[in-house]
C-alpha cells in the first residue's frame, strides 16, 4: 500500500481525528474529547497512529506503551475503506513502535459485541483472553 501515509498525530491532527471516530470507530470512550486525546499526544506524542489516503484519513490506532505492557486502543478504519490493508498497516506500524520500546506482548481493547473488530483481531494473529475480565471505575472532578 505504498499510496498510505502513516504518522504519529500532532496537536493538529485532533480535531480530524475525533470526528473521524464519529464515523469510523464503534463506540466512544469517556476519553473522546479534545482534552483527552491532547494528554494522549503530550504524554506520548508517538501513541496515536494515523493513516491517510488521497488526502483523507482513513484509520487510527492508538499504541499505549507504560514501560511494561504494550496496549492497543481505537483501531479503526473508515467504513468505506475496510478490507484494504489500512487495518493491518496499522497494526504493524503499532508492533514495530512496541518492539523498538521492549515491548513483548500486544493487547487490544474489543468490544465484546464488535463482531467485525473480533475477525480483523483474529485475522492479525490476535486471540481473545476469556480468563481475563477488563474491570474499569471513572474518575471524576
Amino acid at each position: 500500500m505504498s499510496d498510505l501515509r502513516i504518522w504519529a498525530a500532532t496537536p493538529d491532527d485532533l480535531d480530524t481525528v475525533l470526528a473521524f471516530w464519529k464515523t469510523a470507530a464503534e463506540g466512544t470512550s469517556i476519553s473522546d474529547d479534545r482534552d483527552g486525546v491532547e494528554r494522549l499526544v503530550a504524554r506520548d506524542p508517538e501513541a496515536l497512529i494515523l493513516a491517510e489516503k488521497d488526502g483523507e484519513l482513513v484509520g487510527t490506532v492508538i499504541a499505549g506503551f507504560d514501560g511494561w505492557r504494550c496496549h492497543l486502543y481505537r483501531l479503526a478504519v473508515h467504513p468505506e475503506r475496510r478490507r484494504q490493508g489500512i487495518g493491518s498497516a496499522l497494526l504493524a506500524a503499532a508492533e514495530e513502535r512496541f518492539a523498538r520500546l521492549g515491548g513483548r506482548r500486544g493487547d487490544a481493547m474489543v468490544l465484546t459485541h464488535n463482531e467485525t473488530a473480533h475477525h480483523a483481531w483474529r485475522a492479525a494473529g490476535y486471540t481473545p483472553q476469556e480468563q481475563w475480565r477488563r474491570w474499569v471505575k471513572p474518575f471524576t472532578g
